[in-house]
């Protein structure tokens, strides 16, 4: 199956992984009003979809994506409104959407990188479950070079890989960084000459797993990371409830205990 969203983000389904690509080539997917729209909604209609399970999200062209088209986008200053105001009782805005969304998405997330990863673009990598980058690919927090912060989810998503003191120098100073080296800081998952590759073998990997237990372990450890232990613990009981006893356990028993595999069935929700 495949989808178009404004030509911005293609969506194909094969098998049970989707393969999300930004699809703006020639800006290096540069962000755009309409970029920002097209991955907000392809987040949301993957969350709902419970026959994905997993998702590999890329970039078209030389590059996974250059951050915010800051030429186009402010054009129209009423745009900086539509990106940053938060409507209703949301948690993220629209700019917040393209990292934080994946996050929500119970299907893992797999980014993979490749030329350019700067400032609104590495932020949607770190929204993402897994990094996997060729070495070369440029990386950079780049907001401070235009006197501005990060202000897409980063600061949810690198607290969780990256010391504090790591997070300050990176964001302040805006240098760059090559694969290499982010994954030796911790920011990126794996370093491959085909990550692309890499994580389409690994996607298959995860969708041969209970979509309920690669979903329900996906939840735990978001809510649990930074909570304290009793609130950490609870999760562990209240999502272990959740999967016991279920349809996809007990195809995960039968199939480790001789018995002739039966597909999974689709994703439940928690």
């Amino acid at each position: 199956m495949s989808t178009r969203d404004s030509e911005r983000v293609l969506i194909t389904i094969e098998d049970g992984i989707a393969i999300v690509t930004l699809n703006r080539p020639e800006k290096y997917n540069g962000l755009d009003m309409p970029m920002f729209e097209a991955i907000t909604r392809a987040a949301r209609t993957l969350k709902k979809d419970r026959s994905v399970r997993a998702i590999i999200l890329n970039g078209a062209g030389d590059a996974f994506c250059s951050g915010l088209d800051v030429k186009t986008v402010s054009k129209n200053p009423v745009n900086f409104l539509k990106l940053l105001v938060k409507p209703g009782r949301r948690i993220s805005n629209l700019a917040q959407n393209v990292g934080y969304l994946w996050r929500d998405v119970p299907a893992p997330v797999i980014a993979v990188t490749h030329g350019y990863c700067f400032g609104g673009g590495f932020q949607i990598a770190l929204g993402a479950d897994f990094r996997f980058s060729t070495s070369d690919c440029e990386f950079s927090i780049m907001e401070s070079k235009w006197g501005l912060i990060p202000d897409m989810s980063l600061t949810v998503t690198l607290r969780e890989l990256v010391p504090i003191d790591l997070a300050k120098e990176l964001t302040m100073t805006a240098r760059r960084f090559d694969g290499t080296e982010a994954k030796a800081m911790g920011l990126v998952s794996r370093v491959s000459d085909d990550p692309m590759a890499e994580a389409m073998n690994f996607a298959r990997e995860l969708a041969e797993r209970s979509p309920d237990a690669v979903a329900a372990s996906k939840l735990l450890f978001n809510r649990s990371w930074n909570a304290t232990d009793k609130t950490a613990l609870d999760w562990e009981t209240k999502l272990q409830k959740k999967v016991l006893g279920r349809a996809n356990q007990r195809i995960a028993v039968a199939r480790n205990s001789g018995s002739p595999d039966k597909p999974y069935q689709d994703r439940r929700d928690f």
